[in-house]
Formats: C-alpha cells, structure tokens, sequence
C-alpha cells in the first residue's frame, strides 16, 4: 500500500533531477542546466531532485562532491530530495528513492535484476570482444565510410555458453542489443520530432568490464525508479536520447518527456567548454560576482522572459519560466552582458554590505590589511560603487588610492592637467591649506577646493583636472572630496609633491 501511494504521488507531480557527475568543479553549463530544472520545478509547483553520477571512476576527482554541492547552494538553487548539504555543511541524502549517489546503488545491487531481464529477455548480450578488436573495427568502418560502431559479434553468442564463460571468469561487457533497421523517435519539447534509425546506432554498452553500469543504463533505470517526469539536459545528450528511448521501449516502461537545452557557446561561437578551461562557477565566485547577478544572466542565456525586462529575482523567473520560451539555437556567454547584470545587484547594495564584500579583495590586492578603518571602507565602498560590476573591480579602480606616488602611471590627459603653470599655482595653495591642519576631515575635504578657488581665481576644469590628475593619477573619476579623505594628509602632501617636482 505504502509503495503504491509511493508511486501515485511520483507520477503525480512534475519530478526533474540534476544530475552531475563529481569530475572537478561546476562548470557555468551545468548550473544553467541545473537552475533551468529548478525554474521549471518551481514554475509547475514540482520537485528537484539531485543524483550524482559517478560510475566512472576513472573521472572521479575527491572534493569534487562537496564543491558541487556549496556551488549550488551558493546560486540558490534549492534541492528538494537527494544529495545535499546539511545545515553544518555535511554531504547527507533525502527523499525515498535512494541512495541518490549511483557508486551505492550498485552495492545495493539496484541494477542486477534489470540487466538480468534484459538478458533473459534477448534485449542484450554479454560480449567478450577485447576493447583493442572493438577499436579496430570501428578504424576499419571509418576507413570504408561507415559509421564506426562494433559490429555485433558476440550477438549470436548462445545465451548458456555466455553464461558459462562469465561463469568461468571471462572479462565480459554486457550490451544492448538493437533491432536492425528500426526508427526509434521521440518528441524533445524544444526541438521537436527526432528520430534516429539504429543502423546508424551502436549496440551500447550497458556495463563495463569492471560490474559498473555505463552512464546509459543506469540514467534510464534510476530515471524510472525516481518517478523522472522531464529529462532537461543540453543538447549534446541528443544523439544519446534514442538509446535512452529505446531501454524504455525494452522495459515496457513509459519515458519521460525530454528538452535539450542549447549549447552555450564562447564569443568565437564554439562551445564554452569545461575542457578548455573556461566557466568554472568557482571562478565567478572567486571574482566577485553576486549569486543573484549571475543566476539572473543564466536565465537570460538561451531563454527570453515575455517582456523587455532584464533583471528578475529567482521567484520572479519561476513565475514566468516555461520552456516554450527557450532558442533552439546556442546562447552566446557575453561577458559584458553578464557584468552589466551583476552591475545591477552591486548597485543595490549599502554602502556597508558592499565594503565587507570588496575588503577580500582590497587585502588580496596588498591595499590595505585587516586592521583598515571600517569608515574609510565604507567611504571606499560608496565612492566607486556605481562603477562596480563585481567585487574584484574595487582594487583596479581604487588602487591610486593606496600606492605610492611614484607608482601611479599618469596618461597623457593627466599629464597635460598637472605641467600647466596654473597647476603649478593651485599646487602651492593646496599644500598651503594642508600645513594648517593637522588631518583632513570632512570638513576640510568639502571646502578646500573652494578656498583654494577664491586664493586663486582658477576655476572651473581649469581648478579641478590639475587637483584630481595630481591626487588620483585621472582628470576623471568619482566624488573628489570623498579621495581626500581616504587617502589622509600625508599620502594627498606626497602626490602634490611629487607631481610639483617632477612635471
């Protein structure tokens, strides 16, 4: 009774899954593809569920679990059953169709009977062909212009005598045994009707040499036996669809509906590859990048909102998230783009949130160490705040803040503004003004340009550019006031100083 409500209630509801396998760090396509399953689950009030799979142990990377795990938690794509983080942060599992990691589903022996009915069925055959004869006939096919798939020797195997030989200890694989020249299609809610004819398909392997299942196999079965109403995934699973189709053909199992979502691609139009190096979500963080700013452009890449709005929070995406609405054609990662969104998030930061977010980055730098002012920070964090895009932006554009005069690198608008001989004049008013105050403070900060005007008489760009070249090493830039107060006499004397005797 239990199982049978058990069953209802997967069958009921939308159920879609995530479903990495731990080989080094979350690549910026896999949490698309993961927050594109959240969206969706949350969009029909369904579940998301997180399965690893790991049954290829030579890809295996040790950590690579938990840094899974802390990225999503991170982008704030919830797992509703599954793997998951604990509230002390410890890899645990939740839900009732586990275990959820596949490396314990095969010690749980989830597998055996499946294959074993496959076997017995005639739907697949153990084969005892070395991978070297496997290669050389798929070289073979090549050179003839064929398709290179294995070529079916060990199908008329009689089943007894594949026993006996696995029985006598004979390395073995087992593999699907395909019909000849059958369509097998499905409809990919994206895409539309594909179908693939298995003369052009390879007799798959479903488990390996060493008792593990292929990748193939097992995502069917855990699929079905997890309730999996929607297989979201990208478009490179596709020509691996049909062999997924036609094990649920073989089971008599129904198939869940399926949407490949498009490649995203780098600004060449190639894939942006984890292979290339490029997208680790590691490395966004390690940037500076907001989970909301970052969540918010993956939305955007491959999908398009009914409206012109580009900025949503994660609720205002799964309220309109549907995949009717998703390109069929590759998504460019734009960099830009992506910083102008996150730019967005920074924005709307106080002034105090943003100083703890940048002071990592300011010490990582060498600016400034632990013991800085909190208010100076603060006064950082609001100066440069609408030129922020990521928190790694702050020590660039603050950096003359900090160095020493002699390490500034003036361009030629700077150098101009500080060898005129007007310059030379309001340099001399402004030390004056310093050696009458003990520290400049905000009121010496706001009023010192203005006094140095009426000593002067200069005004105007003619006042400001020589002043902010000299202090700042740019005739543009933020509020002036604000850079003398966080740089303190000594540092703003220096720079007068320095510019006066050697321009």
């Amino acid at each position: 009774m239990k199982n049978r409500k058990k069953k209802e209630l997967l069958m009921s509801e939308v159920r879609v899954r995530f479903a990495p396998s731990p080989t080094g760090y979350l690549h910026i396509g896999g949490l698309r593809t993961a927050l594109f399953n959240y969206l969706y689950a949350r969009h029909t009030g369904g579940k998301m569920l997180l399965r690893i799979e790991d049954t290829d142990r030579t890809r295996f990377v040790e950590g690579a679990l938990e840094n899974l795990l802390k990225a999503l938690k991170w982008s704030g794509v919830e797992i509703d059953e599954g793997v998951m983080l604990d509230e002390n942060g410890h890899v645990t599992e939740k839900g009732d169709c586990g275990p959820y990691i596949q490396s314990e589903r095969v010690k749980a022996g989830i597998y055996d009977k499946y294959i074993d009915q496959l076997i017995e069925e005639g739907k697949a055959y153990y084969c005892f062909c070395s991978q070297e004869r496997v290669d050389k006939v798929r070289d073979q096919m090549r050179a003839d212009g064929l398709t290179p798939k294995y070529d079916g020797l060990c199908r008329s195997i009689p089943l007894e005598e594949a026993k006996q030989r696995v029985a006598n200890g004979e390395e073995h694989t087992v593999r699907l045994k395909l019909p000849k020249d059958y369509d097998i299609s499905f409809n990919d809610r994206i895409k539309g009707k594909i179908t693939f004819n298995t003369d052009d398909q390879d007799d798959q392997v479903l488990i390996k040499r060493d008792g593990y299942p292929t990748y193939h196999f097992a995502v069917v079965v855990d699929d079905h036996l997890m309730g999996i109403t929607h297989v979201v995934r990208g478009d490179e699973w596709i020509s691996s669809t049909p062999k997924h189709v036609y094990l649920y053909e073989a089971f008599g199992w129904q198939a869940p509906e399926y949407i490949h979502l498009p490649t995203v691609l780098n600004k060449d139009h190639k894939k942006y590859s984890k292979r290339n190096g490029d997208g680790m979500v590691e490395d966004f963080i390690e940037e500076g990048y907001t989970p909301e700013g970052l969540i918010n452009f993956l939305s955007l890449l491959g999908w398009s909102p009914d409206s012109e709005e580009e900025i949503f929070t994660m609720e205002e995406l799964a309220k309109q998230f549907d995949f009717d609405r998703v390109n069929k054609t590759g998504a460019v990662f734009d960099k830009k783009k992506l910083d102008w969104v996150n730019g967005h998030y920074v924005r709307e930061l106080s002034p105090e949130e943003l100083a703890k977010d940048i002071k990592p980055y300011m010490i990582k730098a060498g600016l400034i160490d632990e013991s800085y002012p909190e208010d100076k920070l603060v006064l950082l964090a609001e100066t440069w705040q609408s030129a922020i895009d990521k928190f790694s932006d702050a020590p660039e554009l603050a950096k003359n803040y900090y160095i020493k005069s002699d390490e500034i690198e003036y361009d030629d608008d700077a150098k101009e503004a500080i060898s005129t001989e007007n310059a030379k004049t309001l340099f001399a008013a402004f030390l004056n003004q310093l050696d009458q105050v003990d520290e400049i403070d905000a009121d010496f900060a706001k009023s010192v340009m203005k006094t140095i005007q009426k000593e002067t008489g200069i005004k105007g760009k003619d006042l400001w550019f020589p002043v902010r070249a000299a202090v700042t090493g740019s005739v543009h830039g933020p509020d002036l006031s604000n850079a003398f107060l966080i740089m303190g006499k000594d540092l703003v004397k220096d720079r007068l100083e320095y510019v006066r005797d050697n321009f």
